[in-house]
């Protein structure tokens, strides 16, 4: 078992194969940067074909978090409900976690996995994969720079023609909420991370399913949303997401940052889940930031690998999720 500081290759298990998981996996097999040594999967024709993909065991779901196998970390992409308990028990087991979002369904469940992250001293991060964009990281460049001045407002969209496949995704108790929790997470992540997780100080959002407002408590989640975030500093955002939006394309995702001096701009490319551009406006004129390809998928779970293998310990940058899940719960009113 993996302890203490100094680079090692760490043995990890992936609980979860299906799209994303795999993807994850293949990955960091690609990178060579950790050792896969089990694989899980509920189906286990579908773990069985995984493991066979990556030369690791195929085993039962459980056999990654009783301790039984010599493991420093585990990747979990299972369905949302699963997600704080798993990572719960990994972490008390000794293993770091990388947990695919939301890591809770709730800011309470978020905040109790974190803080069994910080009893284990244990390495626990997130697969907020947008945050990994080259483009993006231009734009945090610009922003931290000063370079288009205070921002005073924000848009953000994630529009998908699509909608899950899974049906824990509309069941609320399992899934934790729709197409907010889905793809909406990964909008306020952004802008609270961009901005440098400002205070929070009012949230309003109205939600729809099929095109009827939902009142609260409602008994089936919603498949688009709009809100309103108003920041301590006057800073508003306006973040819409949505499920099987008539758009034209596969998807509309974006995010622009409106500054004093000039703003910085995110969008898909010709409807793309993958392809990126960003540029800065500084009135009539444009400067571009970053241009496709950039194959920004797995770098998420690669820089947790490399964390993992150079300092397993607790990592408190993760604290950073239970603020984007509380935005989240105002959004939801709960």
């Amino acid at each position: 078992m993996y302890a203490g500081t100094g680079y090692v290759t760490p043995r990890i298990g992936f609980l979860g194969v299906g799209w994303i998981g795999r993807d994850r996996m293949l990955a960091i097999h690609r990178d060579g940067g950790a050792d896969i040594v089990a694989v899980a999967d509920t189906v286990t024709a579908v773990a069985a074909s995984a493991a066979e993909e990556v030369g690791a065991a195929a085993v039962a779901p459980g056999a990654l978090l009783d301790g039984g196998l010599d493991l420093d970390g585990v990747v979990i992409a299972t369905p949302s409900a699963a997600h704080a308990d798993q990572a719960t028990a990994a972490l008390d087991r000794g293993l770091a976690v990388f947990c695919q979002k939301p890591l809770g369904r709730t800011a309470r469940e978020c905040a109790g996995v974190v803080d069994a992250a910080r009893r284990a001293g244990r390495l626990l991060a997130v697969d907020l994969s947008y945050r990994h964009l080259s483009a993006v990281a231009a734009m945090r460049q610009v922003i931290e720079s000063g370079a288009i001045g205070e921002v005073y407002a924000a848009d953000l969209v994630f529009h998908n023609a699509y909608g899950p496949d899974k049906p824990w995704f509309t069941d609320p108790a399992q899934s934790g909420g729709g197409c907010v929790i889905d793809l909406g997470v990964h909008l306020v992540d952004l802008a609270l991370w961009l901005l440098g997780y400002p205070e929070i100080d009012r949230v309003d959002a109205q939600l729809f399913a099929h095109g009827i407002r939902l009142g609260r408590d409602p008994t089936v989640v919603e498949d688009h949303a709009v809100a309103h975030i108003e920041l301590a500093s006057g800073t508003v955002l306006t973040v819409a997401c949505s499920w099987f939006l008539h758009a034209g394309c596969d998807a509309v995702i974006g995010a622009t940052f409106h500054g004093v001096e000039g703003a910085v701009q995110l969008a898909n490319v010709d409807g793309s889940f993958y392809d990126f551009r960003a540029v800065c406006h500084h009135g009539t004129r444009t400067e571009t930031l970053a241009v496709p390809p950039d194959a920004w998928g797995g770098r998420a779970a690669l820089r947790w690998v490399e964390q993992l293998a150079g300092d397993a310990r607790f990592d408190p940058e993760v604290e950073r999720v239970v603020d984007t899940a509380a935005v989240i719960d105002r959004i939801y009113r709960r």
